[in-house]
């Protein structure tokens, strides 16, 4: 068992995000690192996803708070947009919770969405399970919130919470086929501008008029003002009564085994290389086929 590995296992904050960093890079050490994980002593991953500019860092700030408050312990990964040119997190460490990062119970990490279409980062699985081996009692996974391609989060979360705001409403129906069939929990935050209450019942309505294998629970609040969170902190623990089934733990296994593969099948898949073939390509014709392009390079 490598050293970084040993000191998480003690509690070291220092050598989870050293051991973060190793594994979200795959730098030197990832593979030992993750080869000698214990088995999980059973950490509740919350995946907080929705529409940009829903407040769920603002949600994720005081769902801290109440989790904190229950004298449970809890690390963050917040998912944020990539830097074109470095591919590093634009936003970094959240200004709204700076308040945390010298709490004993609560860790808080920043990674970069690197241009993944599912607003997460590619090595999140990875990632979350080095989390897990520290032993918190949950884990939020915040994503970028880029719309229905965050169905990933589904595969990796063990309760996933979509957070919408009232003026949403026109957009729910885009949203059924995606975003809307991964909810466990739907939150209607800023519950206190107008037509929250309709927006509530339209959410209702729609979980009624469709075929979920449970009722999905509504819940408004309004974070700023820690207003509901107590009620979603409930209905998560609700959920995670509810859901501890065989099948569903053997469906989230099948899910990240995966995309796991899929990653390790890709390793060698480099854009900058497909780049230059797209420009040599162009260059010497003008009727380039995308098509028989990718049939040449994938074989």
């Amino acid at each position: 068992m490598s050293e970084v590995l040993a000191d998480i296992l003690n509690g070291s904050y220092r050598a989870l995000a050293r051991a973060i960093s190793i594994v979200e890079n795959n730098a030197d050490g990832a593979a030992d690192i993750l080869l000698n994980l214990p088995p999980s002593p059973g950490s509740v991953i919350i995946g907080i996803t929705g529409p940009p500019g829903a407040g769920k860092s603002t949600l994720v700030d005081a769902l801290i708070q109440e989790i904190i408050s229950s004298g449970k312990s809890v690390g963050v990964l917040c998912v944020d947009p990539s830097s074109p040119f470095n591919l590093g997190a634009l936003l970094g460490d959240r200004i709204r919770m700076s308040k945390w990062y010298t709490h004993l119970k609560v860790f808080i990490r920043s990674l970069a969405s690197r241009g993944s279409l599912g607003g997460l980062h590619p090595s999140i699985i990875e990632v979350t399970d080095v989390m897990k081996a520290f032993g918190f009692d949950y884990i939020i996974v915040e994503t970028v919130g880029v719309g229905q391609s965050e169905v990933e989060i589904a595969g990796l979360a063990d309760t996933t919470v979509i957070v919408l705001v009232p003026e949403a409403g026109d957009e729910v129906q885009t949203m059924k086929a995606g975003l809307m069939e991964i909810g466990d929990i739907f939150v209607v935050n800023k519950a206190d501008r107008p037509d929250a209450d309709t927006f509530e019942r339209n959410l209702k309505n729609i979980f009624r008029s469709s075929h979920h294998h449970y009722d999905v629970p509504v819940v408004k609040t309004v974070a700023s003002n820690h207003v509901g969170i107590d009620v979603l902190f409930e209905k998560i623990k609700l959920h995670q009564e509810s859901s501890k089934r065989i099948d569903r733990h053997l469906w989230l296994l099948t899910e990240k085994v995966y995309h796991l593969i899929l990653a390790k099948r890709t390793a060698d898949v480099d854009k900058e290389e497909i780049y230059r073939g797209i420009q040599a390509r162009l260059e010497d014709q003008k009727d380039f086929n995308l098509y028989r392009f990718v049939s040449e390079i994938a074989g």
